[in-house]
C-alpha cells in the first residue's frame, strides 16, 4: 500500500510554498517523484525533501524543475523569493522582547502543524509595521497577557464552543433527531459561522471553519451518491470561506492555500459557477495583496468561466477593473467599471447563490479603490464616503476596511485631520474584529499621516494605533 503524501502548509515560509507548488506541477503533470527525477537528473530524496521544505535547491535545480515542469519561470521566481521573506502580522498593547520576536519565527512549523497558528502586527525598532508568525504558545512564552492574547483570538468563545472533531461528527450524525440532515446540518452551520464573521470579524470562526472540514471529510467516507456530492459542495465552500478568514486575518499565503485546495474540490463536484466563483475570489486576492502579474489574468479566466451577463461574471468584471487601476490604466479601469453598473440589474436577477452581495455599493468601493490606487484621492475619499452611505447594515468589519481605505485617501489628498478622525473609527472596528486588513489599511494611514504627526488629532490617533500593536524591543544584557 502506497504511503500517504505529506500534507503540505505553503503558508508557512517561502520555502514550504515553493515546495507545495513543486507537488502540485509535478501531479499536474502526471510525474512520480522518480519520473521527474529521472527527467531532472536530481536524486528522487533530494526531490522529496525539497516538497517537504526540509532542503532548499540550489539555483541551478532550481531552473533546472522549473524548465522540466514547464513553469514558464514562475517556479525560479517562487525560489527567488525564499530569502526575502522577513515575517508575517496584528494587534495588541503589549511588548515582545527581540529575543521573543525571534522565537516566535523559529516556530512555523509548530503553529502549522496544529492549526494554532496566527501572526500579529509588530512594530519594529525601525518603526515599521511587519506580520509576525507566532503561535498561542509563544504568545505565553513571551509572557504576553491574557488581554493581548484575546484580541488575537487566543481562547476564543468560538474556538472553546467547537470542541473535538468527533464530537462535530457526532453532532451531524445526529441531525435527523432535530428534523434535519447532516448536510442540512453544515449548510447552516456555515451560514451561522459567515455571520459570526461579518459581525465579530475572522478570529472567532477560523477554527471551527477548520474543524468542519475535518468533519465533512469524515462524513464522506460513508456517503453515497447525492449525499457524498453534496457533502463535497459543503467542503469546497467551507474551504473558500477558511481562505477569505485567513485573508481577512492577514494571511494571504494561507488564502492562496485554501483557494487552491477549493479550485481543486470544486472540480471534483463539477459545479461551473463554484469553479467560476473560486476563480474569481482568487482574482480578488491577487489584487487585494497588489499582485500586477496575475490579478487582470485571473479576473479574465473568471469571465471566460462564467456564464454570458451572470452575476459571477460582473463580480469577475469588477476585480479586473481594480487589477487596471493597480497597473496604472484608468481608462480600462473605468471602462469595467461603466460595464459592471450597466449589467447591475441583470445580475440582480441571477438566481444563483453566488456573489449576491453585489450591489451599486459595492461597485463603488471598487472603484473608490481604483481611484486611490492611480493617484486620485480626493475623488477616492468621495467615492469612499459614497458607498459606505450606502452599505447595507450587518457589514460591521467590512465597513471598518472601506473607512479605514477613505482615511488613506483622506491622507493623500492633504486632509489630515479628518483622516486622522475616520481612521480612528477604523481602529475601533480592528480592535472588535481582530481584521488584519484594517490594520493592514491602518499602517499605510499611519505612514501617511506623519508630516503632520503634530497635529493633535494626529497625534492621537497614531498613539491609539501604535498602542494596538506588539512593539520589539532589545533585551537587556
Amino acid at each position: 500500500m502506497a504511503q500517504k503524501a505529506n500534507e503540505l502548509t505553503p503558508w508557512v515560509s517561502p520555502l514550504h510554498n515553493w515546495g507545495y507548488q513543486l507537488r502540485e506541477l509535478r501531479k499536474t503533470r502526471g510525474l512520480s517523484l522518480r519520473g521527474l527525477a529521472e527527467r531532472a537528473r536530481i536524486d528522487h530524496s533530494h526531490l522529496a525533501r525539497f516538497e517537504r521544505a526540509e532542503r532548499k535547491p540550489d539555483r541551478a535545480q532550481a531552473a533546472l524543475l522549473d524548465r522540466e515542469l514547464g513553469a514558464n519561470g514562475m517556479l525560479f521566481r517562487l525560489w527567488e523569493s525564499i530569502d526575502d521573506d522577513r515575517g508575517h502580522v496584528a494587534n495588541p498593547s503589549a511588548h515582545v522582547a527581540k529575543s521573543s520576536v525571534d522565537l516566535a519565527l523559529a516556530l512555523p512549523d509548530e503553529a502549522a502543524s496544529d492549526g494554532e497558528g496566527i501572526s500579529v502586527p509588530c512594530r519594529l525598532a525601525d518603526g515599521s509595521v511587519v506580520w509576525v508568525a507566532l503561535d498561542r504558545r509563544a504568545l505565553l512564552r513571551a509572557g504576553v497577557g491574557l488581554g493581548a492574547a484575546a484580541a488575537v483570538g487566543a481562547g476564543s468563545p468560538a474556538s472553546a464552543a467547537s470542541g473535538s472533531v468527533p464530537g462535530l461528527v457526532r453532532k451531524a450524525r445526529a441531525a435527523s433527531a432535530y428534523g434535519s440532515t447532516p448536510v442540512e446540518h453544515l449548510r447552516r452551520t456555515r451560514r451561522v459561522l459567515i455571520d459570526t464573521d461579518n459581525l465579530l470579524g475572522p478570529h472567532r470562526a477560523v477554527s471551527a471553519v477548520r474543524d468542519h472540514i475535518e468533519v465533512i471529510q469524515v462524513l464522506r467516507r460513508d456517503a453515497k451518491g447525492v449525499d457524498r456530492h453534496d457533502l463535497m459542495e459543503l467542503q469546497t465552500q467551507y474551504g473558500e470561506l477558511l481562505s477569505w478568514l485567513y485573508q481577512d486575518l492577514g494571511n494571504p499565503k494561507a488564502a492562496s492555500y485554501w483557494l487552491d485546495r477549493a479550485m481543486q474540490w470544486s472540480q471534483t463536484v463539477g459545479d461551473g459557477d463554484l469553479s467560476t466563483y473560486v476563480m474569481a475570489r482568487k482574482a480578488q486576492l491577487a489584487g487585494d495583496t497588489g499582485d500586477l502579474v496575475d490579478v487582470v489574468d485571473l479576473a479574465e479566466a473568471a469571465q471566460r468561466m462564467a456564464r454570458p451577463r451572470s452575476r459571477l461574471a460582473a463580480v469577475a468584471r469588477t476585480y479586473e477593473a481594480y487589477g487596471h487601476a493597480l497597473r496604472g490604466d484608468a481608462d480600462e479601469s473605468e471602462r469595467a467599471i461603466d460595464d459592471v453598473r450597466n449589467a447591475l440589474d441583470g445580475a440582480a436577477a441571477d438566481p444563483t447563490p453566488w456573489g449576491v452581495w453585489l450591489n451599486a455599493s459595492y461597485v463603488e468601493i471598487h472603484r473608490a479603490q481604483g481611484l486611490e490606487a492611480l493617484g486620485k484621492h480626493d475623488q477616492a475619499a468621495d467615492a469612499f464616503a459614497d458607498a459606505i452611505r450606502l452599505m447595507p447594515d450587518g457589514y460591521h468589519r467590512d465597513r471598518g476596511v472601506y473607512m479605514a481605505r477613505q482615511a488613506v485617501a483622506l491622507a493623500g489628498a492633504h486632509s489630515p485631520e479628518q483622516a486622522a478622525t475616520i481612521g480612528m473609527h477604523a481602529l475601533t472596528v480592528a480592535e472588535d474584529t481582530g481584521s488584519g486588513r484594517i490594520t493592514n489599511e491602518l499602517t499605510r494611514l499611519d505612514k501617511a499621516l506623519i508630516p503632520w504627526q503634530r497635529e493633535p488629532v494626529v497625534s492621537e490617533f497614531r498613539a491609539a494605533f501604535d498602542s494596538t500593536l506588539f512593539h520589539e524591543t532589545e533585551t537587556e544584557a
